[in-house]
């Protein structure tokens, strides 16, 4: 794919781009005046618009003189609407980029300020899911169901990720009144039961008012191998890691190809493109010539880094001359306490992160050029908003290789040997890394704590970039007033002349929640207007109230111990004069904190924020957090071709259960995948190599356990099955695995130790093939599809151990029974 210009945004469009411009407007301009004159009030506040009625003259014949009907015409936002981009990145903390007196370099981000307006009081929730929901729609997260990420959801109205039909996102709006709109990247907000290959389909982004999606749904993905959609289509991605394929690159192509598809067919209609790729959330994956950049940089670690951000970021302007550095809290190690042998991989954590934030700023900006390149890009309103939420502490203390394992609750199985014999493989398709605490808390910098501390800035404020040189008069300058992520839909709105509709598709709307910023951006002066903001994740908690803020911190985001009792926790008070939330004034003036605890519990009953969860792992389960659960019972039969996520599998973990399949083996033998679920970073393959029956079982990529048939398996159509015999007695014990050809025992094997919780975040299960990193080190990513044919894969599950299981013997005769 041709790539994009690397010029700078903002630069002067060339005299062949100035015509397209020209071209470009051109077009609307002729189309609104005919509009105009016949239809001086389009009714947008109902949507659909109603289709005209034509009531005149009808002729019998179409020749007759007298047959007249007014032109057809193409449904269009009103003159001038601009263009719109949001650029959503992932986990960067406020103290990141080089715009914000970071130090990782993104020269696009600061070119697009340097034309722009930095927004240094700009608001997130916290956490992903509820973030993008809280965009997308300009309601407040728990106000659209997102109280949690969708793998937490609960029945609770505030979490149970569910978005209400009176709480239509602004993508649909959009598209109604004209704009064509795509997504691409990460989409976090369709419930987990829903993340099937049949639907429903009406919260993906296809079923939100996105007309076209390129990208993949979850939490997470691994940058070399992820799991994409295009529409709602499971798709491979084009190269391979060894082709030099990233996802962030992919998606830019695929978002440039886009924009340049809509300008060159439809000149005079204008976009709205999303675009959140994924980065920068783990895994930390990056080529190494963008990591390498960095070698050395961060030898002096954590605290000094802080020290030396906060000198650039008031030297910036991003935050005033007397803001004080906040206190590193205990919980967080100083760098000068962690082992000294730990240390050359903790810089290397770090040396990977910044490489990937560079990376990604720079396919932002082969995005941006191209707008650029056709002409449009003064005529695009651009929000870049550098972090869907503080950076990620979910590394924990020494970071990880596999953030699987600490996902699982067992980070204690990388040990600081093992990670440092992994020193040169982190950021590589390898590893599935994450960094430690301490740099998230720097790169948070200069605020207290990280991502899921909702209750303080560092979890919660982020870096934003405003870019619309035809619509803002400064340039190069910032603003300071607060403002929250649910303020940027009513604000586009604003922009393209728009009402918030009172109807979409039949459903009566419910009234937007945040408030347009455009007077902020028109006006450094003008007076805040987003009065109060509360904040609630996991039990941490804060309320903003024109300019004072109370605060309190309920639970830490890596730790697993049970948190304290609700009306144990101890609450902050800031005033309006303390920037970082660094002196608290609670003992001093309690009856402003009591005023602020208040407000807090009125605005959480407002919008469905009680129940207060603080359950963490516990609210994965289905049958606790009482949320839907796909499959059900205790067999599943699954047929080639099929790729399903781990939502769409029977679960096998903690407990006996067993894989049968019929295949047909050709007289050459057999080799290739027959089942598997996950990938190189955690799971289990049943396959065939070298004409044999293998099982492995992966665990976190530390331990391959590989039980091998003794002979191969005959040609013909023939059952072949594995049961493992879960130890018992616990989770994440081990088994004993026995396989079989047509119910004859043909092999045994121990597997020691299991992996308790989720193979992976974003791996499929795949029949007849392995589509992502491949899950046994037998076969690699590519060419491991099965030799000969699979009519059927079945999943069975015993309820108390492996007696209640079917027999091998027991399985074929039924099939033979069958035919």
């Amino acid at each position: 794919m041709a790539k994009a210009s690397k010029k700078g945004a903002g630069r002067k469009p060339t005299t062949k781009q100035a015509a397209a411009k020209k071209a470009a407007k051109a077009a609307p301009v002729q189309k609104a005046t005919g509009q105009e004159a016949a239809e001086p009030h389009v009714a947008r506040e109902q949507l659909p618009i109603p289709d005209a009625k034509y009531v005149g003259l009808t002729t019998f014949d179409a020749k007759d003189p007298n047959t007249k009907y007014p032109p057809i015409r193409e449904l269009r936002p009103p003159k001038d609407a601009p263009n719109v981009l949001i650029v959503l990145i992932d986990d960067v903390g406020f103290g990141a980029s080089t715009a914000f007196g970071g130090p990782c370099n993104t020269p696009v981000t600061e070119r697009l300020a340097a034309n722009g307006l930095k927004l240094n009081r700009f608001h997130t929730t916290a956490l992903c899911s509820p973030t993008r929901q809280a965009l997308l729609t300009g309601r407040n997260h728990h106000s659209v169901g997102m109280g949690a990420i969708t793998e937490m959801a609960t029945s609770a109205p505030g979490n149970n990720s569910i978005r209400p039909k009176e709480k239509a996102p602004i993508a649909e709006t959009l598209k109604l009144n004209g704009y064509s709109t795509a997504q691409f990247g990460k989409c976090h907000e369709v419930p987990g039961w829903e993340v099937t290959p049949v639907g429903p389909f009406h919260q993906w982004p296809t079923g939100s008012g996105f007309e076209y999606f390129y990208g993949f749904v979850g939490g997470e993905a691994n940058q070399y191998y992820p799991g994409l959609y295009e529409g709602t289509t499971a798709v491979e991605p084009p190269r391979s890691p060894e082709d030099g394929y990233t996802l962030t690159e992919d998606l830019a192509d695929h978002a440039i190809t886009w924009v340049r598809q809509q300008k060159a067919l439809m000149p005079d209609k204008p976009f709205f493109m999303y675009f959140a790729p994924g980065a920068t959330h783990a895994p930390h994956h990056v080529p190494k010539e963008w990591s390498d950049k960095y070698k050395g940089k961060f030898d002096d670690g954590w605290d000094v880094l802080r020290e030396k951000t906060l000198k650039q970021q008031k030297k910036l302007g991003v935050v005033p001359k007397d803001a004080e550095l906040t206190t590193r809290h205990d919980e967080i190690p100083a760098w000068d306490d962690m082992p000294d042998e730990l240390k050359p991989v903790l810089a290397r954590q770090m040396e990977i992160y910044a490489g990937f934030l560079e990376q990604t700023d720079h396919e932002i900006g082969r995005l941006v050029d191209a707008i650029g390149d056709l002409g449009v890009l003064d005529d695009t309103l651009i929000y870049l908003i550098i972090g869907d939420n503080g950076a990620s502490a979910e590394g924990t203390i020494n970071g990880c290789f596999n953030e699987m394992t600490t996902l699982n609750g067992m980070p204690g199985i990388e040990t600081t040997e093992f990670l440092m014999s992994k020193i040169d493989d982190f950021g590589t398709p390898e590893a599935y890394n994450h960094y430690a605490v301490g740099w998230a808390h720097a790169l948070c910098a200069p605020y207290q704590w990280t991502k899921q501390v909702a209750s303080h800035w560092g979890g919660t404020r982020n870096g934003t970039i405003v870019h619309w040189p035809n619509g803002l008069k400064d340039k190069g300058k910032s603003r300071n007033q607060f403002h929250h992520v649910i303020d940027v839909a009513p604000t586009i709105l604003e922009a393209a002349g728009l009402p918030a509709p009172t109807l979409v598709n039949g459903i009566a709307q419910a009234p937007l929640e945040g408030v347009s910023m455009l007077g902020t951006l028109r006006d450094a002066k003008a007076p805040e207007n987003h009065d109060v903001q509360y904040f609630e994740m996991f039990g941490n908690r804060g309320i903003y109230h024109r300019g004072w803020t109370a605060v309190t911190k309920h639970r830490t985001p890596w730790k697993a111990d049970a948190p304290p009792p609700f009306d144990d926790d101890v609450w902050e008070l800031y005033g309006p004069d303390d920037w970082t939330q660094s002196r608290d004034l609670a003992a001093d003036n309690p009856e402003k904190l009591a005023e602020l605890q208040r407000l807090w519990l009125i605005e959480a009953v407002k919008y469905n924020v009680v129940p207060l969860d603080d359950r963490s792992f516990e609210r994965i389960n289905p049958d606790i957090a009482g949320r839907p659960q796909l499959i059900r019972g205790n067999s599943q039969l699954l047929f080639p071709g099929m790729r399903v996520s781990e939502w769409c599998v029977l679960t096998l973990k903690n407990k006996s259960h067993s894989v049968t399949a019929n295949v047909v083996v050709p007289e050459s033998g057999a080799n290739g995948v027959i089942i598997t679920q996950g990938g190189s970073v955690g799971g289990w393959s049943l396959y065939a190599h070298e004409g044999t029956l293998r099982y492995c079982f992966n665990f976190f990529g530390i331990e391959h356990y590989i039980i091998a048939a003794d002979k191969p398996i005959p040609a013909g159509k023939h059952q072949v099955r594995m049961e493992f015999a879960y130890d018992g007695g616990g989770l994440a014990k081990g088994g004993t695995v026995t396989l079989y050809y047509d119910g004859k025992l043909v092999g045994t094997g121990r597997v020691e130790q299991t992996i308790p919780m989720g193979y992976s975040a974003d791996e499929a299960c795949d029949v007849g093939s392995d589509s992502g990193s491949p899950a046994s080190p037998d076969y690699g990513p590519t060419g491991n599809r099965f030799t000969g044919e699979i009519e059927w894969v079945q999943l069975d599950i015993g309820e108390d151990g492996h007696d209640h299981l079917i027999t091998a013997e027991d399985r074929f005769n039924i099939a033979m029974a069958r035919q």
